[in-house]
C-alpha cells in the first residue's frame, strides 16, 4: 500500500521544533531530532520557505518561523511540501476498458466520492494549527511553550 509522503510529518516535526525553540535551529539540530540526514531537512525547509512559513539565516544561522504558530495550519504544511501530485490525493488506474459498463463509468462515479473524501481531509487539516500541536507537545513533555 502506498502512503502519503513522509515529507508532511517531517515538515510538521520541523515546524514544531522551530516553534518550541527559543532561537533558530540548524538543519543538523533538526536532523538529530527527526533522525534523518540534514540534506533531507534542508530540502523540506526549502519548501517551507517557498511557502512563506519559515526563513533561514545565512550560514549556520538556522531556520525560524515567519508566521505566528496560530496562523499556520496543517493544511498550509500539507500544501507546502507537495504531499500530493496535481492536487489530487488519489490516482486512478489508466485505460479502463470503455466497452465494459464498469470500466466506462467507474472514474466519473468514483472520482466524485474520492474528491469528497479529500475535501474532508483538507477541511480537517485546516482546523488544526501549529499552536495547538506545540501546546499538546509541551503538555506531554512538561516543558513550557515558547
Amino acid at each position: 500500500m502506498k502512503k502519503i509522503s513522509s515529507r508532511f510529518s517531517v515538515a510538521v516535526h520541523i515546524l514544531s521544533l522551530l516553534a518550541l525553540s527559543p532561537s533558530p535551529c540548524t538543519s543538523e539540530f533538526i536532523a538529530e531530532s527527526v533522525k534523518t540526514n540534514p540534506v533531507i531537512i534542508r530540502r523540506i525547509i526549502g519548501k517551507l520557505k517557498k511557502a512563506g512559513l519559515v526563513n533561514v539565516r545565512p550560514g549556520a544561522g538556522g531556520a525560524y518561523l515567519t508566521k505566528e504558530k496560530d496562523k499556520i495550519t496543517l493544511l498550509d504544511v500539507y500544501r507546502a511540501v507537495e504531499v500530493v501530485e496535481e492536487d489530487e490525493l488519489f490516482h486512478f488506474h489508466e485505460n479502463p476498458n470503455p466497452e465494459c459498463p464498469v470500466g466506462a463509468n467507474i472514474e466519473s462515479v468514483f472520482r466524485s466520492k474520492i474528491l469528497q473524501a479529500q475535501m474532508v481531509l483538507e477541511r480537517e487539516l485546516s482546523q488544526v494549527t501549529l499552536a495547538q500541536l506545540v501546546t499538546e507537545i509541551s503538555e506531554k513533555t512538561g516543558s513550557l511553550e515558547s
